[in-house]
């Protein structure tokens, strides 16, 4: 396995930019997972390391070897695609077999290569069957296994779990998961969905209009958001935004004001904010209690309640007529139109500037 280097790397379509500069310096064995909304350049930049686009300007190391040039089959990468790509009319063991059968490998060598992904997959008992004889899953696992064979220095998958039903999804991400703690293998991962991105990744790439807004470790994502759009891409729901004003500023604290909360403190630890200055304040729904004797509160009009078993989110709307959204109990008891108090920690906010970056606290 290696490690992978992406310096200032642009693609465009004519004359609009797609990929506008992306650096990123990924070490041997970690799995890095791209996520953002859709269109924002996340597969074509995976399609661009596979080889599979060319690249407008800039470089793509592999290992040691600069692969702008080399054509996919040479870059040692394996991809598995959001379709299975799998051949109907071969049998499972000829399907993983593929590529080391064109490539001219010896019998012995794909036997055994075979047969070991197939251990590590659980696919022994489906060798002899054909695709459509598999479920969803197991047909996923099936391309997984044509990756592994291959023994490449990087696996790259373009959102492999798209096409599966939610429980599928659920237990073929955490086979994704152990493959990469068995096989310690450098691995990069396309995703729209965060969730996925939260729970298998050692490093998130959030990318926005073909920029990467913030790289880093899953939690620090969560808890230390570079700017507005990653705290609320990040976490489900979003995080809450709303508009305050600085009432005052010291060395230890900033006093903020707005309609719907009135006056409160936060602690700070950073930038210079000065009096009258325009902020948001995130607030994430986890972070909202309901209440009835705490400081602290603002009181909102319930809008909508989401019901999930142990915990139930509402919406709500304030007296300013922004909305914010909260996570309470499933045992709580809350009807669309009632009056509630909610009530939120200072600590547990975040502020940002009115052109989206996070303050420093």
């Amino acid at each position: 396995m290696a490690k992978l280097q992406l310096q200032d790397i642009r693609k465009s379509f004519g004359t609009v930019e797609i990929i506008k500069g992306v650096s990123l310096d990924i070490q041997h064995g970690e799995f890095i997972v791209f996520v953002g909304p859709s269109g924002c350049g996340k597969s074509t930049l995976l399609r661009m390391i596979a080889g599979l686009e060319d690249i407008t300007s800039g470089t793509i190391s592999i290992g040691e070897r600069v692969v702008n040039d080399l054509p996919p089959k040479d870059r040692s990468i394996a991809m598995v695609f959001q379709s299975y790509a799998l051949f109907p009319h071969m049998t499972v063991r000829e399907n993983v077999a593929f590529g080391l059968t064109i490539s001219g490998a010896p019998k012995s060598e794909i036997e055994s290569k075979v047969s070991e992904a197939a251990r590590i997959l659980k696919l022994e008992t489906l060798l002899d069957r054909k695709p459509s004889q598999l479920s969803g899953g197991q047909r996923q696992r099936v391309a997984i296994g044509r990756a592994i064979v291959r023994n490449p220095e990087v696996f790259l998958f373009d959102e492999p779990l798209s096409n599966l039903d939610a429980a599928l999804r659920v237990n073929t991400r955490a086979e994704i998961a152990k493959l990469h703690r068995d096989l310690g293998a450098t691995m990069i991962y396309v995703t729209h969905d965060q969730v996925e991105a939260m729970t298998l990744a050692d490093r998130i790439v959030v990318l926005d209009g073909g920029k990467v807004r913030q790289f880093g470790a899953p939690m620090d994502l969560y808890h230390r958001p570079d700017n507005m759009f990653v705290a609320g891409f990040i976490g489900s729901p979003k995080m809450n935004f709303l508009k305050v004003e600085v009432a005052k500023a010291t060395a230890k604290s900033i006093t903020l004001e707005s309609t719907a909360l009135g006056n409160f403190i936060l602690p700070r630890n950073g930038q210079d904010l000065t009096q009258g200055q325009k902020l948001y304040l995130g607030i994430r729904p986890e972070d909202i209690s309901r209440v009835t004797d705490k400081s602290q509160t603002t009181t909102g009009t319930v809008e909508l309640v989401e019901r999930l078993g142990h915990e139930t989110f509402i919406e709500t709307k304030l007296s300013s007529g922004e909305n914010l959204t909260a996570l309470i109990k499933g045992t709580e008891e809350v009807d669309f139109g009632q009056s509630i108090k909610l009530h939120f920690s200072p600590h547990n906010c975040h502020v940002f500037f009115e052109n989206g970056d996070a303050v420093k606290r």
